[in-house]
């Protein structure tokens, strides 16, 4: 009887020994508010941009943009439409930035709102036009594809498929046109007469099940045009 008691006393003490050295529960951290979607100001939209000193092909571009709500800094990603090559600043705390940019190509241009927490915002995207030497006429800025979303797999109605394209605007106020290129290879084989400089942006196509299809959009001004990337989609069998 004193053995079995001596053992009970023993692991009590023991399990009140571990509860003893049990670390607090951690305190909740407090919630940080999301940031506002900043508000961009300068290079204005679908428009020629105004450069700043130029070195060689190069120009610098002045951004400006709106402060943001509970915001602690800001990314600034520029796009060269031409290449898709990216531009970032990242971390900024001022709502004004300088970028060296190559004349002569179409940019867009984004602001990334952020602090501490996990959530960060986008602000809408704009585009600009930097013009070369020698420029008097500039090309229409390229369209984006809104449907079939690049790399979906479709299922065709009646054997034809809708193509959906953006609208875009040309920075001297001309009027776009575009001409569709869709085929099996690669995108750039010979279009349909019926497919070139369409008013629209909707193209209904004929298509093949299971096969994937190539396409992209060229907007023409009469004068320039400027071509999208290569989209593709494949239909369902």
């Amino acid at each position: 009887m004193k053995k079995i008691l001596a053992i009970y006393v023993l692991g009590f003490l023991l399990i009140t020994s571990c509860d003893s050295d049990s670390p607090p529960a951690p305190t909740p951290e407090p919630d940080v508010k999301a940031p506002s979607e900043a508000n961009l100001s300068l290079p204005e939209n679908n428009k020629e941009c105004e450069q700043g000193e130029i070195n060689g092909n190069n120009a610098v571009v002045e951004f400006r943009w709106q402060a943001s709500a509970d915001t602690d800094n800001y990314d600034l990603k520029v796009t060269n439409l031409d290449s898709n090559v990216n531009t970032v600043k990242a971390g900024l705390t001022s709502t004004v930035a300088e970028v060296s940019l190559e004349r002569g190509h179409p940019y867009s241009w984004q602001v990334t709102s952020k602090n501490s927490g996990a959530i960060s915002n986008n602000s809408s995207t704009w585009r600009f036009y930097l013009a070369g030497d020698g420029e008097s006429n500039f090309a229409p800025f390229p369209s984006n594809a809104v449907s079939p979303t690049p790399g979906a797999t479709v299922n065709p109605d009646n054997g034809k498929v809708s193509l959906i394209w953006e609208d875009v605007q040309d920075p001297d106020g001309d009027s776009v046109t575009y001409t569709i290129y869709v085929d099996t290879t690669d995108g750039y084989q010979t279009t349909k007469p019926e497919w070139s400089n369409i008013s629209g942006t909707s193209l209904e196509i004929s298509v093949e099940t299971n096969t994937v299809y190539y396409w992209r959009v060229l907007s023409s001004d009469g004068n320039n045009s400027a071509s999208t990337g290569v989209f593709t989609f494949k239909t369902s069998g």
